[in-house]
């Protein structure tokens, strides 16, 4: 929490964000039992807690609460766009999920198991942007926002109504032991902004700064994670209220991080910066110290730096020798 003051504490904060099965084989290779271990042994200082969806919940726990059928790895790519064809009325009518379809029971208990010791993510993710993206299909929404934006932003306002109000069981239930509202939608692509910044101020700004609003209410810190290059909306998303930003990707357009600490830093926390396109899945354990050396300089200093990989998705291909190579280094060289 010192971080996100912009001072400076003891060491940098680690983070470690992972793919189940990347977290399966590291536990094996690593001669560990448990995940809580490898968070252990990484020196990971978060832990998040969960309030899932209902089974009776529409789509299923798998599936999305706007009842969007998936397909495909993982959580999957939507395979209906149920409000492609429309209208104001059709949009009105639409069957909006039902805030009370989470369940609470160990929110609480799972909190104090690690409050005092971690810092704790709750929250819903409320990924109102891809939700509306799979809603109208991603072209479709484009036009939209430009021939109806009034329709499009009713629709985004409905959507984060749901959140607004599930993060806000969550926060009633067990606020004072949470520190951080974790968020995530992906804004960037590996070329810049997947929208331009008058879009991005009209459609996703207000949202931005009602979930902000929220979790400020309850006394925490707002943490948006964001894939991509989204240097553009950076200015936008510090005025809309957020504290931190994860997990910034040096590899894509305008991330070059040195420019970020230099024209951000003491506006908005970074969490990451460590590239796991390249440097960890191709490079050695000598060259990922190399490179988290490298970024622990550049991003230490001030305070507002959070260490980790540059997703937080760490795939099963990624060689658990370059990730414990990256931790080991966070923790000997990220000392102030």
């Amino acid at each position: 929490m010192t971080t996100f003051d912009f001072g400076e504490p003891d060491r940098v904060p680690t983070w470690l964000g992972a793919s189940p099965e990347f977290i399966n084989k590291a536990i094996s290779e690593l001669n560990l039992q448990t995940e809580e271990d490898l968070l252990e042994l990484f020196g990971d200082d978060f832990r998040r807690v969960i309030a899932p969806y209902s089974p009776g919940n529409p789509g299923g726990e798998e599936g999305s609460p706007f009842g969007i059928p998936r397909a495909g790895i993982g959580y999957g790519m939507a395979t209906h766009n149920p409000l492609r064809e429309a209208g104001d009325d059709n949009i009105r009518e639409y069957p909006w999920p039902d805030p009370q379809n989470i369940d609470l029971s160990k929110i609480r208990s799972d909190a104090e198991k690690y409050h005092g010791q971690y810092a704790i993510l709750g929250g819903d993710w409320s990924p109102f942007w891809h939700d509306v993206t799979d809603l109208f299909g991603m072209e479709n929404l484009f036009i939209r926002m430009l021939m109806e934006p009034e329709l499009v932003a009713y629709t985004f306002e409905r959507v984060v109504d749901y959140y607004i109000e599930v993060s806000t069981r969550i926060f009633e239930e067990a606020a004072d032991l949470i520190d951080i509202f974790f968020i995530g939608n992906d804004f960037g692509s590996n070329t810049g902004p997947l929208l331009d910044v008058s879009l991005f101020d009209r459609f996703i700004v207000p949202q931005l700064e009602r979930l902000a609003g929220l979790g400020h209410h309850y006394g925490l810190k707002v943490m948006l994670h964001c894939c991509g290059g989204f240097r553009e909306l950076i200015p936008s998303m510090i005025d809309a209220g957020l504290d931190g930003l994860h997990a910034i990707q040096p590899s894509c357009r305008g991330m070059d991080i040195g420019e970020l600490k230099k024209e951000f830093g003491g506006s908005i926390v970074f969490n990451g910066c460590i590239d796991s396109n390249f440097v960890l899945i191709q490079g050695t354990p000598d060259s990922v110290r190399q490179v988290t050396e490298r970024t622990i300089d550049i991003m230490k200093p001030g305070g507002g730096f959070i260490a980790g990989a540059s997703h937080d998705y760490l795939l099963e291909e990624t060689p658990v020798e370059n990730v414990h190579a990256m931790f080991e280094t966070i923790k000997s060289y990220g000392k102030y």
